[in-house]
């Protein structure tokens, strides 16, 4: 199991398969998978099931760690975030989703930084880094926001719907990650 981490305004936990009904409501909305490069459209209760099926395996090989993301006030969740691990290379991959009526309110952010802390301090990486399609500037905004620098955009290096799209590249060292920031 994944520790719990928590910030002013939420609640990061491993998710449970009673979780699979809100993910499917929330990863139904066809924005949520325009805007993510792993979410299909449409997407069911089984996709759902699935893919936390997947994450005891992946966080006991060291691959993943996927924490769901809940609100304080009263454990709603409301969406994802998770670091994609390359043990061999001490880095990871930072992805996260939030449910279309918590957009624009800080929670990605706030979710991002503490799994960002989480993955220097306990999975002792040395980089993490993300990417977001061109078309969704708030990703980026997101990333910026938590202290990544934009490092490069790679042409046309993803598929999604038979459209050849660019992503773009953010990054951070651990050496260069302060933890004492704002969740703000």
């Amino acid at each position: 199991m994944l520790p719990v981490l928590e910030t002013p305004r939420l609640i990061l936990r491993s998710f449970v398969p009673e979780d699979a009904a809100a993910v499917t409501e929330l990863a139904a909305d066809r924005r949520i998978a325009d805007t993510t490069l792993n979410i299909p459209h449409p997407y069911d209760l089984r996709m759902a099931e699935e893919w936390i099926g997947t994450h005891a395996q992946r966080l006991a090989n060291g691959e993943q760690a996927a924490f769901a993301v809940t609100l304080k006030s009263n454990l709603a969740l409301i969406g994802a975030v998770s670091l994609g691990i390359e043990r061999r290379f001490r880095r990871a991959n930072l992805g996260y989703w939030i449910g279309v009526p918590w957009w624009h309110q800080g929670y990605a952010t706030e979710a991002a930084r503490v799994v960002v802390d989480f993955g220097f301090a306990e999975c002792r990486l040395h980089r993490v880094h993300a990417v977001h399609l061109p078309r969704n500037p708030a990703s980026g905004r997101v990333l910026q926001k938590i202290g990544m620098q934009q490092e490069g955009v790679q042409r046309e290096h993803t598929c999604k719907n038979d459209v050849y799209e660019d992503l773009v590249l953010y990054g951070v060292l651990q050496r260069q990650w302060q933890t004492d920031k704002d969740y703000s």
